[in-house]
């Protein structure tokens, strides 16, 4: 397995990966592309895993920013897929792995993502609530574990404001917010 970035001739392709594995949800048929088409989201971090020619996997992170600290370098990690036929073969962590130090080598800080709690740890994030830092919108109590973060910066989250973190205008709708 290879990954690789995605360039904007990817799109279909990426959108088609997506679908597969969140079977034909209508949020991720809207909220893909619109990530990709939004200025507010840029520069973003979108990368293809592949099997031979075969798309199996897909990563985006997009620009995000802290209410309390504009200069802090924060993006969120929403969505990564991986198609039905290659799920639990590692191609979510090898995405998460690309993607995560391609944000360290730009100089990202924090990235935050909102996914199942007994995933994301595995690649280094952490409950983001008790740290201090509070999602776009309102999540569910029982939900709330799966508010995440990971710092790419060593001492970024002892030494960082906390607050409230803002996101691009694509995804900024409450619906995309629950887990």
């Amino acid at each position: 397995m290879r990954v690789s970035e995605a360039s904007k001739s990817d799109n279909a392709l990426v959108l088609e990966v997506e679908l597969d594995a969140f079977k034909g949800d209508p949020e991720i048929e809207t909220l893909v592309p619109d990530l990709l088409d939004d200025d507010t989201a840029a520069p973003l971090i979108s990368c293809l895993a592949w099997r031979g020619e075969e798309a199996v996997g897909h990563i985006l992170l997009t620009q995000a920013r802290l209410r309390e600290d504009a200069d802090l370098r924060c993006m969120i990690l929403a969505p990564l897929a991986v198609r039905q036929t290659a799920q639990r073969q590692g191609v979510g962590q090898a995405l998460m792995a690309h993607a995560l130090h391609k944000a360290k080598e730009d100089g990202i800080e924090l990235v935050f993502v909102l996914g199942h709690p007994n995933y994301y740890p595995k690649a280094g994030f952490a409950p983001a609530f008790p740290l201090g830092f509070s999602a776009p919108f309102p999540i569910a109590t029982k939900d709330e574990p799966a508010w995440m973060v990971t710092e790419l910066v060593p001492n970024t989250l002892a030494t960082c404001t906390k607050g409230t973190v803002l996101c691009a205008e694509a995804m900024n709708r409450p619906e995309y917010w629950r887990e």
